[in-house]
């Protein structure tokens, strides 16, 4: 009887307890306020994307949305009642925000580069919506996969494609180009005018254009950060596909190894010839701190190699950053290391990112460099095996079809 008395106590705690975090849960969602931040481009064509912001364990925190992604910044500097030093979690940028009132921020985004810092001013208010619907009720839907044609194409061959999701007047979607895809962007359809914006720290996008039908988009324009800008179209096809030929990478004639070392964040030299790599399968990462493709492959592959090191898989990161200056690069790397929990070595090439000459300098076995993030696989008897260009990360639907190849090549390369 004692017993079942005790059993029927702890059901009750328990069921109280539960009911309690559930309460919690709800008064926490109740507090958040949804907030529209926009940086101000000199033309008028402001980047939006919205966030909330808590306090967790007593300390702020920024959620910033873009689509279904929730990128946490939670390394926020209070400057006396009113001002913020706000660094983000990846990259070189930061904001420098200032309190107008209880609604409203106004301040400064500073985000590093191979030159010159970029600067933006921004401001930022308490508000639900991302873009009004300033055209009224969305005249199309354009859900499904979209040819894309970006004006600065290089060649007729190069392809790009528009994947987008549309509940009513909000739109969800990215573009895929043979570069990488642009991520989580969001936005609305209102009349026949569309809106995406996207925004992780690295780089600010928006999109506009006109939906002339339901399978024609025209008078599009890409913009981004201070003052990029490039016109576009598409038409929709469901078997559109990028095409990443002229991003390839290859071993030059008579070559079939990597010679390399560098020195690691740590300032230790790491060469592909060490003990620790021989009989083992090692996929190379070419990389930067900069690069926001590079952030989800490499949230991928850090998973990947903590949860498979034990089969005989290694890693290495090769980091191209935006200057020769160490301390500068070191600094941006860790913090790179530690937001995605990273086991293998970033080796630092000292070779800046946009040096023409960077795959001679570095891996001159291989053809060069053309995009950033590229993998090159190589198998147990240090030959090289495989290069993978293009990354497509888990914005797009093309990232189930990368993680199903990426299997499908380490499985075999570990089964020889």
């Amino acid at each position: 009887m004692l017993k079942r008395i005790i059993v029927i106590i702890l059901l009750v705690f328990n069921g109280l307890y539960i009911t309690a975090q559930k309460i919690k849960t709800q008064e926490r969602k109740a507090k958040l306020q949804t907030w529209r931040a926009a940086l101000h481009r000199p033309d008028s064509n402001d980047v939006v994307f919205n966030f909330t912001l808590e306090k967790i364990n007593n300390k702020p925190v920024i959620i910033i949305m873009n689509g279904t992604e929730r990128l946490r910044v939670d390394s926020i500097i209070c400057i006396g009642n009113d001002s913020m030093f706000i660094k983000m979690p990846v990259f070189e940028s930061s904001f420098r925000a200032k309190k107008v009132n209880d609604n409203n921020w106004e301040g400064v985004w500073n985000r590093g580069t191979t030159s010159k810092d970029i600067e933006l001013p921004f401001t930022a208010k308490k508000a639900d919506n991302r873009f009004p619907l300033i055209h009224g009720n969305a005249k199309y839907n354009i859900t499904g996969r979209w040819r894309v044609s970006f004006a600065n194409d290089k060649s007729k061959e190069e392809s790009s494609v528009g994947e987008f999701v549309q509940k009513g007047n909000k739109l969800y979607g990215t573009f895929v180009t043979p570069s990488g895809d642009y991520r989580y962007q969001e936005g609305v359809v209102t009349g026949d005018k569309l809106f995406l914006s996207g925004f992780d720290g690295g780089h600010a996008f928006l999109f506009t254009a006109t939906v002339k039908d339901s399978k024609t988009i025209t008078d599009g324009t890409f913009f981004s950060g201070p003052k990029y800008k490039e016109g576009f179209t598409a038409i929709k096809d469901a078997n559109a596909k990028v095409n990443t030929s002229s991003v390839s990478m290859a071993l030059r004639p008579g070559e079939e190894r990597l010679n390399f070392h560098f020195p690691d964040t740590e300032g230790k030299d790491v060469s592909i010839n060490d003990e620790r790599f021989k009989n083992k399968v090692v996929v190379i990462q070419i990389l930067g701190s900069w690069c926001p493709n590079c952030m989800d492959e490499t949230a991928f592959l850090s998973d990947y190699y903590n949860k498979n090191k034990q089969k005989g898989v290694e890693m290495i990161a090769l980091a191209y950053e935006y200057s020769t200056d160490l301390n500068r690069s070191v600094k941006s790397l860790r913090k790179f290391q530690q937001r995605f929990n990273m086991q293998y070595p970033i080796l630092i090439t000292g070779v800046v990112v946009n040096d023409t000459l960077r795959t001679e300098k570095t891996l001159p076995q291989v053809t060069p460099i053309r995009v950033f993030p590229s993998t090159i696989f190589i198998d147990k008897k240090g030959k090289v095996r495989k290069f993978e260009t293009g990354f497509f990360g888990p914005g797009t639907k093309e990232y189930e079809e990368f993680k199903k190849e990426f299997y499908k090549t380490m499985d075999k390369m570990l089964s020889e």
